[in-house]
């Protein structure tokens, strides 16, 4: 019989197993040697293919574990590279990689009490912490906050657009230029009108444009829903957010703000105030699997007042049945409109505990002074343009005697060679490369050493 990961003997049984991950992940990184496999797509998936042979033998492989895992990390891109700077994509944490894979041993769904006591407590403690440290610990009416798990960003924001159908009927978007695409799929999955889009002419929304569009529009209050953005994907910019909020509030239309890349700087005393008007928003996006440094996924959507999570509820006899409910056991079903779920706030819980604030805005403000360092260092450099100063940790820059078309094929180059990963950004008609800077163990000489491999493969 196969063994369990679970029950008495489920850590006995997994020991040797995880010395056997550990050594194929060490194997597989060594044979990558870079931040990305070199080949392109076609070698890198004949590689895989090779090593996978059949996906469904009939009879099974022993080594299966170490061939799979090696061949995995021999074909990954590796975050924690200081040349693997493309996306919101962060090297995780050790210590929530280890609570995630605790995680994985007791197996929990969220669903049901039965099937997650102290999981369901524990989201419930956290949650409602992180709620509060977005909107504090209760306004003065007495209303509170509180936060659902969610597997990212497009999830959260898909949510807080239901949320806003479900309180208000009728609800026509407002957003900028700049908008997580997420959201405009969002008014297609929920049946709501083609989002009304304002400029955002310096890479944030326009307040005049804003207030020109909510006083056209009108309705009735709360019909109209503004999304705004604290962190762009191309720049991580911050929209005006004091400046929207009071529109919001003065045409009475409920406000929800993006905070899936900048949300981390609530964590730094230093970059918190970059965030002001964040509390003003009827629902925020969180997402601690970019500037929060947890396996993938640690989304969240922070309500500012949890009654506004009532549409959410449901009711199915085997996991809330009433007379249950009424004995005293949690009804979960209204914190998610997923069914099973797993246990994603260990990690979380994990690391603020082991970290506390302190430590988490050490690490925010060390890649914010890296991506800082980084502008300077190509402001500095005579053959290279600096798109803007970095507001978060993302910096745009393209060699001065580029075309479009070179700086695409420089990218593409470093990906295939497996050199280093950059991002693609369009902004001011032209397209830049893009640094996204997440690990915090990035020193001066690696960003030296990135600016050195494209100037080297820029054609003169």
């Amino acid at each position: 019989m196969s063994p369990l990961a679970s029950g008495p003997q489920g850590p006995t049984t997994l020991r040797p197993l995880l010395t056997t991950v550990l050594d194929a992940l060490t194997a597989g990184a060594a044979t990558r040697d870079g931040p990305l496999p070199a080949g392109g797509p076609t070698e890198v998936a004949a590689r895989l293919r090779e090593a996978l042979g059949d996906p469904l033998p009939d009879h099974g492989d022993e080594d299966a574990l170490r061939t799979l895992v090696q061949a995995l990390a021999a074909g990954a891109a590796d975050p924690a590279d200081p040349l693997c700077t493309a996306h919101l994509h962060c090297p995780p944490l050790a210590v929530a990689t280890a609570a995630d894979l605790a995680a994985s041993v007791l197996n929990p769904s969220l669903d049901s009490w039965d099937q997650a006591p102290a999981a369901s407590e524990l989201e419930t403690l956290v949650t409602r912490a992180l709620a509060a440290e977005v909107y504090g610990k209760a306004d003065q009416a007495g209303t509170t906050g509180d936060a659902l798990v969610t597997t990212g960003g497009t999830e959260s924001n898909q949510l807080a657009l239901l949320l806003a159908r479900q309180h208000h009927g009728h609800t026509q978007l407002i957003c900028a230029e700049n908008a997580h695409h997420s959201l405009r799929r969002a008014t297609w999955l929920l049946g709501l009108p083609e989002p009304v889009t304002v400029p955002a002419p310096a890479g944030t929304m326009d307040p005049a444009a804003l207030g020109e569009a909510l006083t056209a529009l009108q309705g009735p209050r709360g019909s109209l829903l503004v999304a705004a953005t604290a962190g762009t994907t191309d720049a991580g910019l911050i929209d005006p957010l004091p400046d929207i909020a009071t529109l919001c509030e003065t045409h009475g239309a409920r406000l929800h703000i993006d905070a899936a890349y900048g949300g981390g700087l609530l964590f730094s005393a230093r970059h918190r105030p970059k965030l002001d008007g964040l509390a003003r928003a009827h629902t925020v996006t969180l997402d601690l699997h970019k500037l929060g440094w947890q396996p993938i996924a640690a989304g969240l959507l922070a309500v500012r007042d949890r009654h506004d999570l009532a549409p959410l509820g449901h009711h199915a006899d085997y996991l809330n049945a009433d007379d249950d409910t009424e004995a005293g056991l949690p009804d979960l079903l209204g914190r998610s409109l997923r069914t099973t779920r797993r246990p994603d706030i260990l990690k979380i819980a994990v690391t603020l505990k082991t970290l506390g604030r302190t430590g988490l805005g050490a690490l925010v403000d060390r890649v914010c002074e890296r991506a800082a360092e980084f502008a300077e260092l190509i402001d500095r450099h005579p053959r290279f343009e600096l798109h803007d100063r970095p507001t978060i940790s993302t910096v745009l820059f393209r060699h001065i005697d580029a075309t479009d078309d070179t700086v695409a094929a420089v990218r593409r180059t470093l990906l295939t060679e497996g050199r280093a990963v950059l991002g693609r950004a369009r902004l001011d008609d032209r397209l830049w490369l893009k640094a996204t800077l997440l690990n915090p163990h990035t020193g001066a000489d690696d960003l030296a050493a990135l600016l050195k491999l494209v100037e080297g493969h820029t054609p003169r």
